[in-house]
């Protein structure tokens, strides 16, 4: 069997100033938006009736819910930057600079801000990141920086923790 690629980075992996472009992309589809509403309890009819949208808005079709948006965002952020996280800690200044629609594919990156070694626990640090999405056509549709806290490579390991060992069958 071939060695396991690493998940995820530790505290020492962060440096001031990297971007990440993040590999997975997803276009948002009618059935993904509606789901996400219903899930939501979001009823707006700017998001789930198009009759509604195209005579009595100003984009003339449904627009994705924000939330999703913002949620696709930082799901296709977490292998680059928190898929070791011990804590989300904070989102701050969240915005939606540009609509989203139905058939919108979104992209995102994430620049680091700021790298800090914990003052009280030498095994773990905070780090402060902004991510934008942007569509298909380069339009930044949604931007928000985040902390998490994050373990550093010695204290964490390369264990999978809460993954079972396999049981092999008697033959």
């Amino acid at each position: 069997m071939g060695a396991e690629l690493p998940f995820g980075r530790y505290l020492e992996d962060f440096k001031v100033g990297d971007v990440y472009k993040h590999r997975l992309s997803k276009t948002i589809t009618e059935s993904d938006d509606h789901l996400f509403c219903m899930i939501t309890m979001n009823h707006h009819p700017l998001h789930t009736n198009a009759h509604y949208a195209e005579t009595s808005t100003q984009f003339k079709r449904n627009v994705v819910v924000g939330n999703l948006v913002y949620s696709l965002a930082l799901g296709i952020s977490v292998p680059d930057v928190s898929a070791r996280a011990i804590a989300n800690l904070e989102i701050e200044s969240l915005k939606h600079p540009a609509p989203v629609f139905h058939g919108d594919t979104i992209y995102a990156e994430t620049e680091v801000l700021e790298v800090a070694p914990s003052k009280s626990k030498p095994d773990r640090g905070i780090v402060k990141v902004r991510t934008i999405a942007y569509n298909q056509d380069g339009v930044v549709v949604c931007e928000f920086a985040r902390k998490v806290m994050i373990p550093t490579r010695e204290s964490a390991g390369d264990e999978q923790l809460g993954r079972p060992e396999p049981k092999l069958s008697a033959e």
